[in-house]
């Protein structure tokens, strides 16, 4: 039985989540998450700099096959989309540098794999992620919650032989 490492990653420049899960099999276990953070009076590129050795440091210490991004959803705020869009960008480059994987799923995504409902709120979300990873309540800050979603979603759409690589095929659309 093969065990896969999937660190999920929630963007962002000021907050940004990651959550490691481990896949055997059907099985997920939460294997750590947490929010790496930084401050508002340091500069982007020291911030940026600032997640970019920490991520490392938590990839090299959990040793995830794969890494999983968040793709940006563009808000009406085009300054903060810029500076999300740095903090993936640095997400990225730490997962190439690591020799990982990078796959990256849209925030519909990630609701329909995680609590089946491509709309579903932020607090059905975090509750579908407490009970598939058997946790006692909602991971914190909702910057993990949310990264533990991500790398959920990677576990249950990369599966050879799912339902999502069924839709992907295409195969579902054609008639015999």
């Amino acid at each position: 039985m093969t065990t896969t490492r999937i660190i999920g990653i929630d963007p962002g420049i000021a907050r940004m989540g990651y959550g490691i899960v481990e896949q055997s099999a059907n099985r997920l276990r939460a294997v750590a998450f947490g929010c790496l953070e930084t401050k508002p009076e340091l500069s982007t590129s020291e911030r940026l700099a600032l997640l970019y050795r920490e991520l490392t440091a938590i990839v090299q210490r959990h040793q995830p096959e794969v890494m999983v991004v968040e793709e940006l959803f563009l808000g009406r705020n085009t300054t903060t989309a810029f500076t999300v869009g740095q903090a993936r960008g640095v997400a990225l480059l730490a997962g190439a540098h690591a020799n990982l994987e990078c796959a990256e799923y849209t925030p519909v995504q990630v609701k329909l794999a995680v609590a089946g409902y491509g709309r579903a709120d932020k607090q059905q979300v975090q509750d579908m992620v407490r009970f598939l990873l058997g946790l006692p309540e909602r991971p914190r800050p909702d910057d993990a919650a949310d990264a533990l979603a991500v790398a959920i979603t990677h576990a249950h759409t990369a599966r050879p032989g799912s339902a999502w690589d069924f839709l992907r095929s295409g195969k579902w659309g054609r008639r015999a």
